[in-house]
């Protein structure tokens, strides 16, 4: 039974057992849910938020290195790291549809290319590097939309 809810929770309500994709589409469920449950923050209500992320990450290690010995090492049926990683892709940034779709899709890039160093962090042992990867692929994310609000505001 305890296997039951931790793949419950490491596959984000077993959507990581999509047959393909599931990345991605856990991804897509995050960003909906986001932006139409979660009001625009102020800076401390985003501070919050990445506390709130990270204690949640911490907390996760574990179930998440667990998980790796029945699933494999960085199953693609672990896909809460995509879930974390968003919130890292959008916090700070404007609540528009905009910025959602843009950080969608620069996660998501991020994610699957994982250039260097990036794709250096998913080698970190005990469930870190399934995290570590995705959260630094959401504050790269992050970065460039925040650049290209200064650059091209417009668009967003």
């Amino acid at each position: 039974m305890l296997k039951f809810f931790r793949n419950l929770l490491v596959s984000v309500g077993f959507v990581g057992y999509f047959p393909i994709l599931s990345g991605t589409i856990t991804s897509i469920i995050t960003a909906v849910l986001y932006f139409y449950l979660i009001p625009p923050l102020s800076t401390l209500g985003n501070l919050l938020l990445i506390g709130i992320v990270l204690l949640v990450s911490l907390i996760f290690v574990p179930i998440i290195k667990s998980a790796e010995r029945d699933l494999g090492h960085d199953s693609r049926k672990i896909t809460i790291d995509e879930l974390i990683g968003y919130f890292f892709a959008v916090m700070f940034l404007p609540h528009t549809l905009m910025v959602f779709i843009y950080a969608l899709i620069l996660f998501r890039v991020f994610d699957i290319v994982k250039p260097t160093p990036i794709n250096q962090l998913q080698d970190l042992p005990h469930g870190w590097g399934v995290l570590a990867d995705d959260i630094a692929a959401g504050i790269c994310s992050n970065i460039i939309i925040q650049i290209l609000l200064i650059i091209f505001p417009q668009f967003f």
